[in-house]
């Protein structure tokens, strides 16, 4: 694929609409209560009954944080007490053994991924504990082959924090920086020493750790272009891996600790976009591929080249690289993917524990999909992975005419063309530079749900 992108301000702006994110098709507004724990049950030995069963993927959501920050829209607890976190773990744990109960043991765990929340709100033993459970239950892979990954705030860990990490197993990590201007921090409530929390990337390589990420916000209170921009350079200085630098969404109905941030003080919509395009060029000036979606890497970690070889892939976490696996999510409100189906966990931490306790799967919604959703998704997933969509490849796998299929989107499509989004021929779609930008602008097109179901669904809008 092409991997180049371009700022068009006009488009930008004629395309900046509210819509999904696409870590799944169909989108978790199409989950309902009707998919339970007996039909993940079945989903799963469907998998497990394959030839050649599927690796797997673990998420475990850990919610709990110290502090709170202002802009966070995660499921999150902000506590200082312990004791809800040891009475979470002990929670976890029980799912996490009827969970393994349900996988063959062939089923090997390549990706792992500690989320929250503040993982690192767990000390040294208990993350031990919870890693030496997980490996009990499930057969976690002990080679270069895994992928294991957790999130850090640079204010909970030292250099022998991250040696212990390493130890565990862990070989890469997400470091949450968001901001390093002071008067930023201070409007977010989320305050840290600048050399500090970049002197993590240095530690965590020292330690072992094979990437490391560090998460960026633009359009966050009182930022400025020429705040983000020395932002900016002081994380170019130490060079990580990734770079996920999100646009900021204020969505202060849906998220109550949003509420707090002062709408007079965040950026206006114009200056969001030079804030955007600065980053843009900023980061693919020094030598990073944008990869799609806020995410940036530099041109051989696995990501660049994953998306070179046609092996990306999205899921809940964001962009991937092992697409072969099933996603088992644990945790509350964790999401899984197993199969034809998506699967969420109980939204509320003591619901979800008092099911985990009573040794039954805390499963709330999922939806299984058609024959058609899987065809959407493929092309959906072609789209935001690849930038372009490979019309007899969608052929070969469904068994359809692509344009025949299609005769309603390739129609919308033209306009788009028009436009420079995008290129079309009788053999493929590719995404243009331009309209790299506005890849969940393309990909609605083929969102059979987006127009006919949730019309009061509040979304962030794509850029």
């Amino acid at each position: 694929m092409n991997q180049q992108v371009r700022f068009d301000p006009e488009l930008v702006k004629r395309y900046d609409v509210p819509g999904p994110r696409y870590t799944s098709y169909p989108t978790a507004a199409q989950f309902h209560e009707g998919f339970d724990a007996e039909l993940y049950r079945r989903h799963v030995q469907f998998s497990n009954d394959n030839l050649i069963p599927s690796p797997l993927s673990i998420y475990a959501h850990l919610p709990f944080c110290h502090t709170l920050c202002y802009y966070c829209g995660c499921n999150k607890k902000v506590t200082r007490h312990a004791r809800q976190g040891i009475t979470y773990l002990e929670a976890l744990y029980q799912e996490i053994a009827l969970q393994g109960n349900l996988f063959d043991d062939d089923r090997k765990v390549i990706q792992l991924h500690l989320g929250g929340g503040t993982p690192t709100f767990f000390d040294d033993i208990q993350l031990e504990r919870l890693m030496a459970t997980l490996r009990y239950h499930f057969n976690l892979a002990s080679t270069d082959e895994r992928e294991f990954s957790i999130e850090i705030d640079p204010r909970t860990v030292d250099a022998d924090r991250l040696q212990q990490l390493a130890g565990l197993g862990f070989n890469r990590v997400s470091l949450g920086i968001q901001d390093l201007d002071p008067l930023v921090q201070q409007a977010v409530n989320r305050i840290q020493d600048a050399a500090l929390a970049l002197g993590q990337v240095e530690l965590a390589r020292k330690s072992g750790f094979k990437s490391v990420s560090i998460d960026l916000i633009y359009g966050l209170p009182l930022q400025t272009l020429a705040t983000f921009r020395q932002t900016l350079d002081a994380v170019l200085e130490v060079r990580p891996d990734r770079l996920a630098v999100y646009n900021y969404a204020h969505l202060p109905n849906l998220f109550r600790a949003q509420r707090l941030i002062r709408e007079s003080q965040l950026p206006t919509a114009p200056d969001r976009l030079l804030l955007m395009e600065m980053t843009i060029h900023k980061l693919t000036e020094a030598g990073y591929v944008y990869i799609g979606m806020d995410h940036f890497a530099l041109p051989d970690d696995e990501l660049a080249t994953a998306q070179k070889a046609g092996n990306l892939h999205r899921n809940f976490q964001g962009y991937s690289t092992r697409s072969e696996c099933d996603l088992v999510g644990l945790g509350v409100s964790a999401i899984g993917h197993i199969g034809d189906s998506y699967s969420q966990n109980l939204k509320d931490i003591a619901g979800w524990q008092r099911q985990a306790e009573a040794q039954s799967l805390p499963i709330w919604r999922g939806v299984t999909l058609s024959t058609e959703d899987s065809l959407r998704r493929r092309v959906i997933e072609s789209i935001m992975c690849h930038g372009q969509v490979d019309h007899a490849a969608i052929e070969a796998e469904f068994g359809v005419d692509f344009c025949d299929f299609f005769v309603a989107e390739l129609h919308q499509l033209e306009q788009l063309e028009a436009d420079g989004l995008v290129e079309l021929d009788e053999a493929q779609l590719n995404v243009t530079p331009s309209g790299r930008l506005l890849l969940r602008s393309i990909a609605m097109v083929f969102d059979d749900y987006l127009n006919r179901t949730h019309p009061g669904q509040e979304l962030s809008r794509v850029i």
